[in-house]
């Protein structure tokens, strides 16, 4: 049978699919049996109503059902034969009235665009290169410090000390409070609370409350007026000013643990702070390493949809589109927003994400394909070990990837990446840029 393909512009294609209705008598008739054997009509016992009543009542959407499976697997065998290279699913339209002979469908599909890689040796790349050093170890450290810092009432004497002869409350110190607020005179919902604790400086509390509390004894206390931002989350006191008095219960000083063997114990490494400080080190290498790779293989992703020029199938676009949708959806309910997968999301919200993403997707299929970087089984173990390593027990993290196949396909895809990212470096104008660890850690 000759086959005419109709260019219908860009990526869309038409054919006109024609075949003799006889050639779906048998499907229609085994269809319309089946169907008698389980269809009820008033009078009838299942399974013995007449041939004809079945057919009369069920005949045209029998004849549907069989022509259009037909017309599905006649353009799928045209389209394998023609070694079309077809883009979503297609849509298939009948030309024709059921009772015509020969039966006629539109096929209309999108193909695969041809992807031609651009010039690589123009792209331009900045490879970001951080030195973990002895600054970086010792800020480690004081984030870990302040992750374990206990308080202890000012001017009383322990193990630690008494926190200095001022008692007054100050930066740091964590303070528990009795207060009352009033508007006009009047006591507002929130605006009360006995021994409640908060840390002055961590921006817990309104400015005016902290600074009010500042300097007081435990005993003491102070009555100040406090102006509620207009943008406040208490709407019914949004924009208004209050009369505050708090009085101060309790005021204890910061006590940070000691870097030291005891310290190092109490974070899992007995062998004492120069392994401490080596962990952290490399610790702290694996999270340049990583962030560095992700920045790199950012403008590597970025620079390739640049240079390659192609038409984007927009049923490929429609689909990524749905799943961004979903996701989002997802994220939503994650959140704990009521209703979150009927939530109603414009699909042109995601429109220009999806078309840079199937994109970049057909064009490291090409690329891939091309220069064979497929993710190789000794790649995909070493990144596994990798991954693994910051682990307590590497070994059970490494049997976790392995038992699941969707695990280990989201590191195969991970390593593939690498590989694609390893290949356009190696053609790319790369200039190396030094950055300190926080510039990096802001990127």
């Amino acid at each position: 049978m000759s086959v005419t393909i109709e260019n219908l512009g860009n990526l869309d294609r038409k054919i006109t699919l024609s075949f003799p209705k006889a050639d779906t008598d048998k499907a229609r008739a085994a269809r319309l049996q089946k169907l008698s054997k389980t269809v009820k009509m008033a009078g009838f016992r299942p399974g013995k109503v007449p041939m004809k009543m079945v057919e009369a009542q069920y005949g045209m959407q029998v004849d549907f059902e069989v022509q259009f499976d037909h017309a599905s697997n006649l353009f799928y065998e045209i389209s394998k034969k023609e070694s079309l290279k077809i883009a979503g699913q297609p849509r298939l339209e009948p030309k024709s009235d059921m009772t015509a002979d020969p039966v006629v469908y539109d096929a209309t599909f999108e193909v695969f665009p041809e992807v031609t890689i651009g010039d690589l040796s123009k792209v331009e790349i900045t490879r970001n290169t951080t030195d973990v050093n002895d600054a970086e170890i010792d800020k480690t450290l004081e984030i870990l410090r302040k992750q374990r810092v206990h308080y202890h009432v000012r001017g009383e004497e322990g193990a630690h000390g008494n926190g200095g002869a001022n008692t007054a409350a100050q930066t740091g110190d964590q303070v528990t409070v009795d207060f009352v607020g009033k508007i006009d005179g009047v006591e507002f919902a929130g605006g009360k609370a006995e021994n409640f604790s908060f840390v002055l400086g961590e921006g817990r509390m309104l400015p005016e409350f902290e600074n009010a509390a500042l300097g007081l004894k435990a005993g003491e206390s102070k009555t100040f007026p406090l102006a509620f931002p207009a943008d406040y989350h208490g709407k019914d006191v949004a924009g208004k000013t209050a009369d505050f008095t708090i009085t101060m219960n309790k005021v204890e000083w910061p006590h940070l643990p000691e870097v030291n063997d005891d310290f190092a114990k109490s974070l899992g490494v007995a062998e004492g702070v120069a392994k401490m400080r080596e962990e952290i080190r490399t610790n702290l290498t694996r999270e340049v390493t990583r962030r560095t790779q992700t920045l790199l293989k950012s403008q590597v992703m970025e620079s390739l949809t640049k240079v390659c020029e192609m038409a984007v199938p927009k049923g490929l676009v429609a689909q990524e589109q749905e799943r961004l949708i979903a996701n989002a959806r997802q994220d939503l309910a994650a959140r704990g927003v009521p209703n979150a997968k009927d939530a109603p999301i414009p699909a042109e919200l995601f429109t220009a994400q999806a078309e840079q993403r199937v994109k970049l997707g057909l064009i490291l299929n090409e690329l891939v394909k091309q220069q064979n970087l497929e993710a190789k089984p000794e790649q995909i173990k070493a990144e596994i070990e990798e991954q693994s390593a910051s682990y307590e027990d590497p070994k059970e993290v490494m049997r976790w990837y392995y038992s699941d196949p969707k695990r280990l396909a989201d590191v195969e895809a991970l390593v593939l990446e690498n590989n694609v990212v390893a290949y356009v470096t190696g053609l790319a104008k790369v200039t190396e840029k030094a950055v300190s660890f926080e510039e990096l850690s802001k990127m």
